[in-house]
């Protein structure tokens, strides 16, 4: 028995909504609760997807079943497809499971032909909207089925209506019509090879292959791939009896949302035209009227539209946004959906609805899209007043900025001093040029990833950032960037665009971003309801001070090495990095301990009471080493200095000493190289370093009667005796600072940064010196596929994501199946060992909703992410607690796959 594929209106409802499409289903489901829906049928989104496993079209079997809906709809009209006399008309229009906008513009008209435009003209006794509504067709059809470009039609309306002295297209007569038709008819000729289908059954089947095929269009697959929408739900395909706006003075079209989508307020809002079909409302040839004034053009009309809508919001439970069109004073509802709205709406709405008792708050809390709190807590552009956009990269923080094109770090600084705006444009950025990332308002970088320094940094700091912009030739030395043909000199005005990757060219207005009452209220909502602590990542007091501000509930990674980056602490590092001698290397050392104690005393004010999880140094030493090309630079500056004095020698020969010290600490991969715990246990003077700074600002801030809960944490363990190690010289300190500082109690945990596959694999041993453990997922991500970040995001990843050989980017949304098995089989092995072991992740990861839900799954008790991330990662954290209730026992007990991992 064959599956059925075709459903009239009346046979479905809005469960159906996988099988006939948003569309459909909202169609169906409005029919049968009486509303005046023009009756039609729906193909099911199955039958697309059969349609793209045939050859030839749409099959027989599927052709049958349409023309014998189609048959049961002229009866219910009591009209023919085709028919001189009496023809049917329809509306062909695409419908997939999930809204994507724009994906395929709506046919309408569908069934005239030289025969029966002249029945629908004697129908209506008026032959000018007959022919009206032809020459639409033709130049819908031409467009959406013979992909004809657009412009082509408007050159001849254009043309037509100059000619015969029109302004606008209702100034056209039924005679300037007609010929515009047969201009119309002469142009599918030229550009489709091919005229217009006088057969309407050929119009018809057509429209449905047209339907079907721009479910793989280029601008419906980057929709799909931006939201995360499937392939294979298919889109199904509205088939409904035309209604007419056009008809006259007493006929109109229109759409309308229950509630306002700019602001939430609760009013009807949107547009409609008076004589028009639904096409006029959004092409901006005629300046549609607000809804508002229907209440005086139609008053009845009016009164029965708002009534509608509320019973739709009420019967939806959400904004609605409705499309319709009055013939003859008479009401028709052509379409309803969930309505699209920006952010401030979004939060309101929600709100709104709870407090009117429409819905509850976990509903309300599931609604919230990470894009709105984006949205709402980092300024964005005008998008009305984007004219050139210059390049797109990759949107690595979100937020918009302008300024000056600013090509080096000092001279950022420099502008910055003497109160210029300014946007620091890199290849790349390094520590070396955080300063000028520090005084920037947003950061372009033509190389790296989502999660490049440049990235990882700009997010921590709140800044705009764009990385990966590869078509920008960026010339340093020069002070200028290319881009194709177009060059951009230092100092010229940019705008960008975090949220989308766009450089613009110019200053945009931006707006500014509101933390509003309704999103205070929602996120006190989610803290009620979520399991999952979030906490912060902050690198020194103000990130601190911002992560409490935004709900923190603690440091869950505080980078060591990030302290480092100012201008006045850079040099001190390197020197320690570089130096010859362990005196040498002490003497460092001792400069950063007081910087290193004052940072932390500062993160303890600000947490007071609140765990600060605090990673030992893990810096790549390239990104500390002084840079080569910069050393040989000053010293070819020197040989060129015709008589040097003695400070000259002596400045030449100490970067000749420390040209060789770079150069012999060089490494082939020093992501995998000296660094991490490995650095600490080559040179375990640098931990004791930290460790005395440590303990000696708790031992300070309890003396001043701040609460210190201290958690210690060693990085790149991948093995169990490196951490046996470094604990005992940690412990080791404790009790040097306690005694030293006259016994004040200094209480502290010590875990490590599980980053490392062999450490995911060997837990339980890693647990017996360990009192938690706390995912490394960016680290963890690169070792488990073997990609790096930077270069797989700058160089394959792209051609990955696009040819589906991976669904999702592993750096932006954590890889389930692979890194997550690690995850889950660490937590498990490291609770058989230490069941009060506390376990969290501290990668970019931890502010991602997707990866938020998995460590809800498999029993972590914590994420940490960006302080700017903290509101969404919140929402996240009660999503998961909505939708899968309280993890059940540990990791082991939540994967039965996990025990296929060979045993330890």
């Amino acid at each position: 028995m064959s599956v059925k594929q075709v459903f009239d209106f009346h046979e479905g409802n809005a469960s159906m909504k996988s099988v006939l499409g948003g569309k459909g289903a909202h169609l169906a489901e409005m029919t049968r609760a009486g509303l005046q829906v023009p009756p039609g049928f729906t193909i099911s989104t199955a039958a697309c997807l059969s349609y793209f496993q045939g050859n030839e079209g749409l099959s027989e079997e599927l052709w049958q079943e349409t023309q014998s809906a189609l048959r049961r709809l002229e009866e219910r009209k009591g009209q023919k497809l085709g028919n001189a006399d009496n023809p049917l008309l329809v509306s062909v229009r695409s419908g997939s499971v999930t809204s994507m906008p724009g994906m395929m513009d709506t046919l309408l008209n569908l069934g005239l032909n030289d025969e029966t435009v002249q029945g629908l003209a004697r129908q209506t006794g008026n032959a000018r909207f007959a022919y009206d509504c032809y020459r639409r067709l033709l130049q819908m059809f031409g467009e959406v089925v013979l992909g004809i470009e657009g412009f082509r039609f408007e050159k001849i309306l254009s043309r037509v209506k100059s000619a015969r002295g029109a302004e606008t297209d209702q100034q056209l007569s039924a005679d300037g019509l007609c010929e515009l038709i047969e201009e119309y008819k002469g142009c599918i000729v030229a550009r489709a090879g091919r005229p217009f289908p006088e057969d309407v059954h050929e119009q018809l089947r057509l429209a449905i292959q047209a339907v079907f095929s721009s479910w793989h269009n280029p601008r419906a697959k980057f929709y799909r791939q931006l939201n995360r929408i499937p392939d294979d739900q298919g889109t199904a395909v509205n088939i409904q009896s035309m209604v007419f706006g056009n008809l006259g003075s007493d006929c109109g079209t229109g759409v309308v949302f229950t509630r306002n989508p700019s602001t939430g307020e609760k009013d009807l809002y949107g547009e409609y035209l008076i004589d028009a079909q639904g096409e006029d409302v959004v092409a901006g040839s005629r300046t549609p009227q607000p809804v508002a004034s229907l209440r005086n053009d139609m008053p009845d009309t009016y009164e029965e539209l708002l009534r509608v809508a509320k019973r739709l919001e009420n019967h939806y439970r959400d904004m609605q946004d409705i499309e319709f069109t009055v013939e003859k004073g008479k009401l028709y509802i052509l379409q309803t959906r969930n309505g699209k709205r920006n952010a401030q709406a979004a939060v309101k709405i929600a709100v709104d609805l709870v407090k009117e008792g429409v819905i509850a708050k976990e509903e309300a809390l599931q609604r919230i899209e990470a894009s709105h709190l984006d949205q709402l807590l980092h300024r964005g552009i005008d998008e009305s007043a984007v004219a050139d956009v210059l390049a797109t990269g990759l949107p690595a923080s979100p937020g918009a900025a302008s300024g000056r094109a600013a090509f080096d770090a000092d001279t950022a600084a420099r502008w910055s001093r003497d109160g210029i705006k300014v946007l620091l444009v890199r290849p790349e950025t390094t520590p070396e040029d955080i300063h000028g990332v520090l005084v920037s308002e947003g950061v372009v970088t033509s190389r790296g990833g989502m999660t490049s320094h440049a990235a990882v940094v700009a997010r921590g700091m709140g800044k705009p950032c764009v990385c990966g912009c590869e078509s920008l030739d960026i010339d340093e030395e020069r002070g200028q960037m290319t881009v194709g043909s177009r060059t951009v000199k230092e100092g010229d005005l940019l705008t960008i665009d975090g949220a989308s990757g766009r450089v613009i060219v110019g200053e945009v207005p931006l707006r500014e971003p509101k933390m509003t009452e309704q999103l205070s209220e929602l996120l006190g909502w989610a803290d009620a309801i979520r399991t999952l602590e979030v906490r912060a990542n902050a690198d020194n007091p103000d990130d601190a001070r911002t992560g409490r501000q935004f709900g923190a509930q603690g440091i869950g990674l505080c980078r060591t090495e990030h302290m480092f980056f100012a201008p006045d602490r850079l040099p001190v590092v390197q020197r320690m990095i570089v130096a010859d001698d362990d005196a040498e290397r002490n003497k460092a050392l001792a400069q950063l301990l007081p910087m290193q104690q004052s940072d932390f005393e500062g993160m303890f004010e600000q947490m007071n009471g609140l765990p600060v999880t605090i990673r030992l140094l893990d810096p790549p030493l390239h990104e500390f080493l002084p840079q080569e090309k910069e050393l040989l630079k000053r010293l070819e500056e020197l040989a060129d200095t015709v008589e040097p004095g003695e400070a000259e020698k002596a400045e030449k020969k100490a970067i000749e000493a420390t040209l060789r010290k770079v150069r012999s600490l060089a490494e082939v991969n020093p992501m995998l190289g000296l660094r991490g715990c490995r650095l600490g246990l080559v040179h375990p003077e640098i931990y004791d370093m930290q460790a005395e700074a440590i303990f000696r600002a708790a031992s300070r801030c309890r003396e001043r009667g701040i609460s210190v809960e201290l958690e210690i944490m060693v990085p790149l363990v991948g093995h169990v005796n490196e951490l046996e190690i470094l604990r005992n010289r940690i412990d080791h300190a404790a009790r040097r600072v306690k005694e030293e500082e006259g016994g004040i109690d200094a209480a502290y945990k010590v875990g490590t940064m599980i980053e490392v596959p062999r450490a995911a694999l060997t837990a339980g041993q890693i647990a017996r010196h360990a009192d938690f453990f706390s995912f490394g997922t960016n680290d963890l991500t690169q070792m488990t596929y073997g990609y790096s970040r930077d270069d797989a995001e700058g160089k394959f990843l792209t051609h990955y994501l696009d040819h589906k050989l991976l669904q999702v980017n592993p750096f932006q949304s954590l890889d389930t199946d692979g890194v997550g098995k690690l995850i889950e089989w660490g937590v498990s092995s490291g609770r058989a060992e230490k069941p009060e072991l506390k376990t969290g992740i501290c990668g970019e990861h931890g502010g991602d909703k997707e990866s938020i839900f998995f460590c809800h799954r498999v029993g972590l008790n914590y994420v940490s992410c960006s302080p700017f991330r903290l509101p969404m990662a919140r929402i996240a954290a009660a999503q998961a607690a909505i939708a899968y209730g309280r993890p059940q026992g540990d990791a082991a007990k939540s994967s039965s796959s996990v025990s296929s991992l060979p045993a330890v």
